[in-house]
């Protein structure tokens, strides 16, 4: 079952194609990654997601219904840039933001005080918001992205301006609420943050997508045969044999590469042959920023061709 399914959606401004038939889905109930370089049509998307503007071609759906005017209450977007009135006080700010998405005068001022216990906001009730760091404002954004309590998260950069003790703190939130059902969508340039947090990503460059699968999946995809071996015996002590390549060498531990038509297995007998004792051996898996990279160049090589 999807949360949020793109068909074939084109938006264009003049001549400039921000998204070109554009089709993805997101599952119910899972963190996915929504990803790509600077103008790549990630916040085109979002807005039309959000219904802040429109497609010119397609269709968006929201818990299999066709996006309507009343979605955005079942919606909470944290924009990346911070989106608050700087002269209110956070009280008032989140209590209006919260009754705009339907939240009864009670039902907000509960849900608003019980996100501040659990962030650590107390004494913030009445503070403006010009009077707070970039860090505690990011919090009070949080709060109202989630506090009328969405099927749908969508959240831009959500750690930006975060000390690493508050990030941790929201990011612990985001789990929580992953686990209460809620559905996310995390969009962020910060690829470690991806791959720890993320199920499912795209991958979006100049309108177009260039990866849709699970993080586990994309990175074995791009897999480039590469193995760390560590053994009792310290590795410049033991040489290579043909078809294997050193990439790497550190104290016991050796990263290589196996040539095509060899496997690894040809090195640990050879090695368990001379006596050599294995302690630890794995494949090295690229990460989603190498992937990311080498992709955006890839597609931008054959842009200019």
């Amino acid at each position: 079952m999807d949360i949020l399914t793109i068909e074939n959606v084109r938006k264009a401004y003049h001549s400039h194609v921000a998204l070109d038939s554009v089709s993805f889905s997101v599952k119910k109930g899972t963190i996915f990654g929504l990803l790509g370089p600077n103008g790549a049509g990630k916040t085109t998307l979002i807005r039309i997601i959000t219904n802040i503007t429109k497609a010119d071609q397609g269709a968006v759906y929201l818990d299999n219904e066709l996006l309507s005017i009343h979605h955005p209450r079942d919606i909470g977007y944290m924009p990346e840039e911070r989106g608050l009135y700087k002269k209110m006080k956070v009280a008032d700010q989140l209590m209006y933001l919260a009754q705009l998405k339907g939240l009864s005068h009670d039902e907000a001022k509960a849900s608003i005080k019980m996100w501040f216990d659990r962030l650590q906001m107390a004494g913030w009730w009445n503070k403006k918001i010009e009077e707070l760091s970039k860090g505690m404002q990011q919090k009070v954004q949080f709060v109202a992205t989630v506090a009328h309590k969405p099927k749908l998260l969508i959240l831009d950069e959500p750690f930006t301006g975060l000390d690493p003790v508050n990030a941790d703190l929201l990011k612990d939130e985001i789990y929580q609420l992953h686990k209460e059902g809620v559905s996310i969508v995390f969009s962020t340039h910060r690829m470690e943050q991806v791959e720890e947090i993320c199920d499912d990503i795209v991958l979006i460059n100049k309108g177009n997508i260039l990866l849709n699968d699970s993080v586990s999946s994309v990175r074995t995809q791009f897999k480039e045969n590469i193995f760390t071996l560590t053994t009792d015996v310290p590795a410049q002590n033991w040489d290579l044999i043909p078809g294997f390549e050193s990439v790497e060498e550190q104290g016991f531990s050796r990263t290589f590469k196996v040539g095509e038509g060899h496997h690894s297995n040809q090195l640990l007998g050879y090695l368990l042959d001379k006596g050599i004792k294995i302690q630890s051996f794995h494949e090295v898996l690229p990460g989603l920023n190498e992937i990311f990279i080498k992709l955006v160049k890839t597609e931008s090589n054959h842009a200019h061709e």
